[in-house]
């Protein structure tokens, strides 16, 4: 069985920052929002021609993707889907002239399998899924911050609840970090895997850590 995570976050918290020490030769990157990656250089790491780089949000197409490496890419130890948000736009908007809860009901499926998929590869494969949040306010003035979801559905279904590890990327003056337990949010990890609350925005030390776990 692989290991799943989950980088949840407001735009510009450091995210997708966070991957910046994979290794590329053993690393394969879908850039669903297909916007490139933010650090210097990445495009000599990273590249459809090297293999290891894919802008595409169609969730049957990773699919296939998965599956292949897993059985045919024993080199490859992770696999990043940057982000699962845009993956579920691109099915929204294939289908957004269609009236009717069968959309949604089938948006949230394709969401649920990409993830069991991931969560069936090689026990040798950390898959990582990056996400937007949003933040809320109820009634009472309590602020909660969970994973940014299209549809009533998959809010039903809470998504983040089919991760072991789901971790919160924040900036907080100039430093990033990510929490790794819910402060009013749907983070969460292994009871006993990390020593604090907020942990180094690194995914490689993250995986580490999981690892020896």
């Amino acid at each position: 069985m692989s290991t799943v995570i989950l980088i949840m976050g407001e735009p510009g918290q450091g995210k997708t920052t966070s991957m910046r020490n994979l290794n590329p030769e053993a690393t394969v990157y879908f850039d669903c929002d297909k916007k490139g990656l933010p650090w210097r250089g990445w495009r000599k790491q990273y590249s459809k021609e090297k293999g290891n780089y894919f802008a595409t949000s169609n969730a049957g197409a990773i699919c296939n993707a998965l599956e292949s490496i897993d059985k045919e890419k024993s080199e490859i130890k992770t696999i990043v889907i940057d982000t699962l948000n845009w993956i579920m736009i691109d099915e929204e908007f294939k289908r957004m002239k269609e009236k009717g809860y069968d959309k949604w009901q089938d948006l949230a499926f394709s969401v649920k399998v990409l993830i069991s998929k991931a969560k069936q590869l090689r026990d040798d494969l950390t898959v990582i899924f990056v996400a937007h949040t949003q933040t809320e306010t109820d009634d009472s003035g309590m602020i909660f911050t969970r994973m940014k979801t299209s549809g009533k559905k998959l809010e039903k279904i809470s998504v983040e609840s089919m991760f072991n590890t789901v971790l919160l990327a924040k900036c907080v003056d100039g430093r990033y970090f990510f929490e790794t337990q819910a402060r009013n949010s749907t983070a969460r990890s292994p009871k006993g895997a990390f020593e604090t609350f907020e942990i180094e925005n690194d995914i490689v030390e993250v995986i580490k850590v999981l690892e020896e776990f």
